[in-house]
């Protein structure tokens, strides 16, 4: 009888757009976003476009990771376990969510889990 091997994948936090999220969704084993616009009104309507930005946990294997670090639509966060802050550009996109300067991406992902309780980082 042949083994399946599941394949191996990690965890990654990127701010992209809903439409850019869509071309690579296919290729992701999971993944769980949260809308990031200033227009409330469409949020609550669920009238998300695809230039809507969006915080996404990737749960994919090393080539997904390494493909969108080389699309420039997508900026990764640092490893959430890592001491390094986050961007200044990403703490503007998360600031509403209560992400605060200087907020490594453990920090910004438990402000966001307030939100959205699967994107907090966890390890199993």
């Amino acid at each position: 009888m042949p083994v399946l091997l599941k394949p191996m994948t990690g965890r990654r936090y990127y701010i992209t757009t809903l439409a850019d999220w869509h071309r690579h969704a296919h290729r992701f084993a999971n993944s769980h976003w949260l809308a990031l616009s200033d227009d409330d009104s469409a949020i609550a309507s669920r009238e998300l476009l695809d230039a809507t930005r969006i915080i996404v946990l990737i749960d994919a294997d090393e080539g997904v990771h390494l493909a969108l670090d080389d699309d420039a639509a997508f900026e990764a966060l640092p490893h959430p376990f890592a001491s390094k802050a986050i961007s200044h550009a990403a703490h503007e996109a998360l600031a509403s969510h209560g992400v605060t300067p200087g907020s490594t991406t453990f920090d910004a992902a438990e402000a966001l889990a307030r939100a959205h309780p699967l994107l907090r980082p966890r390890v199993f």
